[in-house]
């Protein structure tokens, strides 16, 4: 399974109605930057998810080398209606044979509880099921984060467990609650 990048081999644009998903660039660094220097998002995020201080840049080009090897990719999330950068979402494989990929997004703090992060993850579903041809997308997040739970149940996705104690963060071993849904569950959703 590859991204779809025959036509021009450039990472697609996504839109929905308050939101425009668009490749990462470097003109978006020092927001990332700034937005991830936040304890709160650094709090329930796994330590992959956000840059170091003073890295944005090399961040996003890791992203964007990602993408070119087909292995993730990774979308700016910005408002419709002046392109405000409000956070990331992004679609990663572990295994590419498995034809699964996991879902990972984190917003600013002053973008929770609006809406975005549901609309981003519906787009996302959508996109890896309809236009990468996925058979599976699943999510983690740190059982002290439901927040994000309501989320990927929004977005149509199952609570499938919980992993205990199998993400050490800072010294401290968090639980993860794993979601998930399957391409047959998401057309069944859609009718």
């Amino acid at each position: 399974m590859w991204f779809p990048m025959k036509d021009t081999g450039e990472q697609p644009t996504i839109t929905t109605e308050r939101l425009i998903l668009r490749p990462l660039t470097m003109e978006d660094a020092p927001v990332i930057q700034s937005l991830a220097a936040d304890p709160d998002i650094a709090a329930t995020t796994s330590d992959s998810e956000l840059p170091e201080p003073g890295t944005a840049g090399q961040w996003i080009k890791i992203r964007q080398l990602r993408y070119k090897r087909s292995d993730t990719i990774d979308f700016a999330v910005t408002l419709c209606s002046d392109d405000t950068f409000i956070g990331t979402i992004s679609l990663g494989y572990e295994y590419k044979k498995d034809e699964s990929m996991q879902l990972g997004y984190w917003p600013g703090k002053d973008y929770w509880n609006c809406g975005y992060c549901t609309e981003a993850a519906r787009a996302v579903v959508k996109y890896g099921f309809e236009v990468l041809g996925l058979h599976r997308i699943f999510s983690r997040h740190f059982t002290g984060n439901p927040a994000s739970g309501r989320v990927l149940q929004k977005a149509g996705m199952k609570h499938e467990g919980t992993l205990r104690q199998a993400y050490n963060k800072s010294g401290i071993f968090e639980n993860l609650e794993c979601h998930g849904i399957l391409k047959s569950e998401y057309s069944n959703s859609e009718e």
